[in-house]
C-alpha cells in the first residue's frame, strides 16, 4: 500500500511538473509576441521618424551619428543594402557606398606614398576634398568614414582600423591586406607624437631583443609601411603615413 501511494505521488508530481512547464512556455510565447510587435512598432515609428528628418539625417553629421547610433539599438543597419526604404527614402545607402568609393581611391592614391598605412584625420580631409568644396559635399565626420570603412570588410583583409592603445591617440587605416602582429601595432601606438624610431628607442621601450625587433622590423620594410634613413651614425626607420598624419595636425595641407 504505502508503495501504491508513492507511486501515484510522484505521478502526481510529473503532472504537476508538466502543467507547469508548459504553463511557462506559454508564458514565454506570449512574452516573446509582445516583445515583436513592440519591435514592429518600434520599427514603424523609426521608419517615419527617418521619413520626416531625412534632410537632417544626411546633412547634419551630428544627428546622423545619433540616427545611426538609435538602429543599433534594435538591430536595424540603415547600410545594409543599396535598395529598399532606407535607400530609397533617405539616400542614407547611397551617401555611404559613395564615400566607400572615395575612401578606396585616396587609399590607392596614396599608397605609393605612405604604404598603405594613413591616419583617420589624413583620410577625413582627402576624402572632404574630393568630394569638392560645397558646404554639402564636406559634411563627412570620423564616424561616417569608420562606419563606410567597416562595409569595406566584406571585400577582405585589404582594410583595417588600428585603434590608439587606451583609446589615447591617433587612429590609423591599413589599407594592404595582412594582418598586423601585436609588436607591429605596439611600435605604431608608442609614436602619437612623431614618426621615426631607432632600434636602441624601442629596446629600450619594450625590453625586446634584436632578433624579434629585427623580425617586426623587417616585415614592416618588405610590407613598404617603413623607410630606412641612414645618416652615417644611426640607422631611423620612418613611417611615411605618420609622418603625413604629423603634417595634417599641424595644420597644413596634403
Amino acid at each position: 500500500m504505502r508503495r501504491g501511494v508513492g507511486i501515484s505521488g510522484i505521478n502526481q508530481q510529473l503532472l504537476e511538473k508538466a502543467k507547469f512547464n508548459e504553463k511557462g512556455s506559454e508564458l514565454a510565447r506570449d512574452h516573446l509576441d509582445k516583445l515583436a510587435k513592440q519591435f514592429e512598432t518600434f520599427r514603424d515609428n523609426l521608419e517615419s521618424f527617418a521619413e520626416k528628418h531625412k534632410n537632417e539625417i544626411k546633412k547634419d553629421i551630428a544627428f546622423r551619428r545619433q540616427f545611426q547610433e538609435m538602429c543599433a539599438t534594435v538591430g536595424v543597419d540603415p547600410l545594409a543594402s543599396s535598395k529598399g526604404f532606407w535607400s530609397q527614402a533617405l539616400g542614407v545607402g547611397d551617401f555611404y557606398y559613395e564615400l566607400t568609393v572615395q575612401i578606396v581611391e585616396v587609399c590607392v592614391a596614396t599608397s605609393s606614398q605612405n604604404g598603405g598605412l594613413i591616419s583617420l584625420d589624413e583620410l577625413l580631409l582627402r576624402v572632404r576634398k574630393a568630394r569638392g568644396k560645397s558646404r554639402s559635399a564636406q559634411d563627412v565626420s570620423h564616424d561616417d568614414i569608420l562606419r563606410a570603412i567597416k562595409k569595406l570588410r566584406i571585400l577582405g583583409d585589404g582594410f583595417t582600423v588600428i585603434e590608439p592603445a587606451n583609446n589615447q591617440g591617433r587612429i590609423l587605416i591599413q589599407s594592404i591586406p595582412g594582418e598586423l602582429s601585436m609588436d607591429h601595432t605596439a611600435i605604431l601606438n608608442s609614436l602619437q607624437t612623431r614618426s621615426s624610431f631607432t632600434v636602441e628607442q624601442l629596446r629600450e621601450q619594450f625590453k625586446w631583443s634584436d632578433e624579434r625587433i629585427k623580425t617586426a622590423i623587417d616585415f614592416m620594410i618588405k610590407e613598404g609601411l617603413l623607410w630606412i634613413d641612414n645618416n652615417g651614425r644611426n640607422i631611423e626607420y620612418y613611417f611615411p603615413g605618420l609622418f603625413t598624419a604629423q603634417r595634417v595636425i599641424a595644420g597644413e595641407s596634403v
